[in-house]
């Protein structure tokens, strides 16, 4: 089986929107696009250089129009980005010019590309879509990139759909402008007690 793996960078009141640029995504008059380069370093950059290893990526249709617009034309920045397969979730979508996109309708038919033979599967910004897959228990990684940074509003990693879910921490790192990276594998039911007991 697949795993799917969803990949954040999260403001520390929960904001994963436009982190790229201030252009990325101004929906909803969202006015700090770009909010994680001042934050860039060293151990940073060598994290990024991991995570953006050629792999499988599973997208919502809003995030896709950002990348098919940007990223084929910036494979310098991201080597291999145009090879890998970009599994797009949307009703409304069917086609793109961009090589390997592949599109899906349903939840069903991320369940059967999870069963399927093949690599892990990383999922990128796709607020919409994450909300989906947690909801559904289908996220079997989390790569939290925690920013010493509050934006107000925005586009949020978690709402009120997200089932309880219990995960072990696996790898982390600190950098040195105070950015959190937490890599999160899922580990079962929630598991209750009483605290001091």
């Amino acid at each position: 089986m697949r795993k799917i793996i969803v990949i954040s960078m999260i403001s520390l009141d929960g904001i994963i929107q436009s982190p790229g640029s201030p252009e990325e995504d101004t929906s909803g008059d969202f006015k700090h696009g770009g909010w994680v380069a001042p934050f860039s370093d060293g151990e940073g950059n060598k994290l990024f250089s991991k995570l953006m290893a050629p792999a499988d990526v599973l997208l919502g249709r809003k995030t896709f129009d950002i990348w098919e617009n940007y990223w084929p034309q910036h494979e310098n920045i991201w080597p291999g980005i145009n090879d890998v397969t970009k599994f797009v979730v949307s009703k409304t979508k069917k086609k793109s010019s961009w090589k390997n996109t592949m599109f899906l309708q349903t939840i069903g038919d991320i369940k059967k590309l999870r069963h399927a033979k093949g690599a892990d599967i990383q999922v990128w910004g796709s607020s919409e879509l994450i909300q989906a897959l947690l909801e559904h228990d289908l996220v079997d990684q989390l790569w939290l990139i925690l920013y010493p940074i509050t934006l107000g509003h925005g586009k949020k990693l978690f709402t009120s759909g997200s089932i309880p879910a219990s995960f072990r921490l696996h790898e982390s790192i600190v950098t040195t402008t105070g950015v959190i990276a937490a890599h999160y594998i899922r580990a079962g039911q929630v598991k209750t007690g009483t605290a001091g007991k």
